[in-house]
């Protein structure tokens, strides 16, 4: 199992336990991933970080002064 956190602007987008989908975004040194239909976005990745996967299930929904982050779980 693979835990990824992603950056949430506002509650209620998806709810613990939801099965999500994931896009993979490239630059010229990393890829970022967006939870799909654009609800979370995560930080930056180098290629041996990738995620294999991009099916997963919301793990936890956590919020901060800083915001809400969701925490996926991926099966690799």
């Amino acid at each position: 199992m693979r835990e990824m956190t992603f950056k949430m602007e506002r509650p209620g987008l998806v709810k613990e336990g939801d099965s999500v989908h994931v896009s993979e975004k490239k630059t010229a040194l990393n890829y970022s991933y967006i939870i799909e239909p654009a609800v979370a976005m995560s930080g930056c990745f180098k290629v041996n970080e990738r995620i294999e996967d991009r099916d997963g299930i919301v793990k936890e929904i956590k919020h901060t002064e800083r915001g809400y982050y969701v925490i996926v779980e991926f099966a690799k």
